[in-house]
């Protein structure tokens, strides 16, 4: 049975979320449809400078994506602390870089004086906007929107372009996130439309490595802020420099020419999480198809499970399985 999104998303049991998005038409998102050969590979920037643009409005920071043939990955992490602080101004500001607004917030922004009446309801109003725009539903929803509504005026037609929902799932762990992130970067590679993760373009991961050789991270996506400590900044908790060696090391293993060249060299990013080599080749491949809502070691798993009034996680076994600590090896292929 279909759950409702409201057990799927929940920023109170983690503000991680990896979602994806597919085409429902046989005709391709992007790149070039080997039936007609028609090629939409411009659609691809459509999506990613959709992506970088909303992140600025959301208080929804982007912490990876990829822009496939028929569908899209996004990683998102929600932050509760940046909408919370902001004020009503900011709210109306942001959202009516989306939407027109109601009469009261546009009188309010060009600075006309609201009746006491007026202001409560205006501060009602504002409360839901602030609501929404921290809300991963929203923020795909406009998203898709925009995109179908663009790729159906150029394709002439109407009717529905994406499948009905967005797949969600949440990342409950370290574990789980490493594991995600990863998978979604390796996708091009995977599919085998780029040779490593530098050169598969409109991906997150290609934006990242791109600003590390200048010694910097992209302003669009969320930093990498380092092993967990007392100090942490806000920001993903591992090291940037540990999780490019990682990602470089499973691409590596994906390519069967190289595939047990490296085998030996498991990054320490990996001891740290305590994920054997042999589970992580096999998570970077079938993390999605693996995994359903819930994603993080069996002990994550069942928190949440309490957290959110669930009495099972289907899946829950893998997730003892490929995530949690000590969890015994096996020759997945």
């Amino acid at each position: 049975m279909t759950l409702p999104r409201r057990a799927l998303v929940s920023p109170d049991t983690t503000p991680y979320y990896h979602c994806v998005s597919r085409c429902v038409r046989r005709a391709f998102l992007c790149g070039r449809d080997s039936n007609t050969g028609q090629c939409f590979e411009h659609r691809r920037q459509w999506i990613e400078d959709r992506i970088l643009t909303m992140s600025n409005v959301f208080a929804l920071d982007v912490c990876g994506y990829a822009v496939m043939s028929n569908h899209y990955h996004l990683v998102l992490h929600i932050n509760q602390d940046k909408s919370a602080a902001w004020s009503m101004d900011e709210v109306i500001r942001l959202w009516h870089q989306l939407f027109k607004g109601s009469l009261l917030s546009r009188r309010f922004e060009r600075g006309e004086r609201l009746h006491p009446v007026e202001f409560e309801l205006l501060s009602k109003l504002v409360e839901t906007w602030r609501a929404r725009l921290t809300d991963i539903s929203w923020f795909m929803r406009i998203l898709n929107e925009s995109i179908a509504r663009e790729a159906n005026r150029e394709d002439r037609c109407t009717g529905r372009f994406w499948e009905g929902r967005f797949k969600s799932q949440a990342l409950l762990d370290e574990c789980a996130l490493a594991a995600c992130l990863a998978y979604v970067d390796l996708n091009p590679v995977r599919a085998a439309i780029a040779e490593t993760p530098e050169a598969s373009d409109h991906t997150s991961i290609q934006q990242r490595i791109r600003a590390a050789r200048e010694g910097l991270q992209p302003p669009a996506l969320f930093p990498f802020a380092g092993n967990p400590r007392a100090s942490m900044p806000d920001g993903l908790p591992f090291a940037l420099r540990d999780y490019l060696e990682l990602l470089d090391w499973s691409g590596r293993l994906l390519r069967s020419d190289k595939r047990g060249a490296i085998a030996s060299c498991q990054p320490p990013i990996l001891q740290r999480l305590q994920i054997d080599s042999r589970q992580w080749q096999y998570l970077t491949r079938n993390f999605e198809s693996r995994f359903r809502s819930l994603v993080g070691t069996e002990t994550s798993v069942r928190r949440a499970c309490e957290r959110l009034g669930k009495r099972w996680a289907q899946g829950i076994r893998d997730c003892a399985h490929y995530l949690s600590p000590n969890a015994s090896p096996t020759a997945t292929s």
